[in-house]
């Protein structure tokens, strides 16, 4: 069946491509800066932002060193949105963006083909094509200031809609894939496809007990890490995807 290679093959994009854009915007602002170098430069000096130096930079401008997904030293929104992230960080989470919707119509169709009565389809795709739409809205409107409450609180909601959405259209892929499991025996490999639950729960279970965390303020290195461990388990979840399928002819 075609739409389970094209599912398996666009999956190791959904990963590769956010990991590596995110990282790489990590190691910019972790290397690229010293004590009186910021990465929020005059733009006129695009070309040669490495070399710019400011005699007092803003300190919230300036990253020390950080490993962010154990000592929680940097928010991704601060590493992505700042010159010259943002040209690496947005491409990236469009192009992320266009690969969801592709695969969650891909998913639609295989799981049609051995379940033509599925009652999960449509949350599938409503959860899925809206995770990738609030990606892309949020990727518009990051990096973008503007001083008012309602503006950043706007952002947060479409942040936390995404990850909902993205869990809950997980969690029913999960369900449906199990629901036909005896008719993909020898197309599927059980025992990854348990991993996808496994972490499916953990990243439910783990969202369950941080939002009393995450709604008081402080714990901002906690939250921090949270954060970037959370992103590698929602996009782990296409990666297994990838070794879950096996070839077929």
């Amino acid at each position: 069946m075609k739409e389970i290679e094209q599912a398996k093959s666009i999956s190791v994009w959904i990963f590769i491509v956010p990991f590596v854009a995110l990282n790489l915007c990590l190691f910019i602002v972790t290397q690229f800066h010293g004590p009186d170098l910021s990465l929020e430069i005059n733009k006129s000096y695009e070309l040669e932002w490495w070399k710019i130096r400011f005699l007092m930079p803003k300190q919230e401008d300036v990253l020390l060193s950080t490993f962010p997904y154990i000592d929680g030293g940097a928010s991704i929104s601060r590493t992505a949105r700042v010159y010259p992230t943002y040209y690496i960080f947005k491409p990236a989470m469009f192009l992320t963006s266009y690969l969801l919707i592709k695969y969650w119509m891909y998913n639609k169709k295989i799981i049609l083909n051995y379940d033509a009565e599925s009652k999960y389809v449509k949350k599938i795709l409503f959860f899925g094509i809206g995770s990738a739409i609030l990606l892309t809205i949020h990727s518009i409107f990051l990096g973008i200031k503007f001083d008012y409450d309602l503006y950043k609180l706007f952002r947060r909601v479409v942040m936390l809609l995404f990850i909902i959405f993205e869990i809950i259209a997980q969690a029913y892929l999960v369900l449906s894939l199990y629901k036909i499991k005896g008719k993909l025996n020898n197309l599927i490999n059980l025992k990854i496809l348990k991993t996808k639950r496994f972490l499916v729960t953990t990243l439910i279970i783990v969202a369950l007990i941080a939002i009393p965390i995450l709604t008081q303020s402080g714990f901002k290195h906690f939250k921090h890490a949270l954060e970037w461990n959370y992103f590698l388990g929602v996009i782990s979840f296409y990666l297994l995807t990838f070794f879950m399928w096996k070839k077929t002819n």
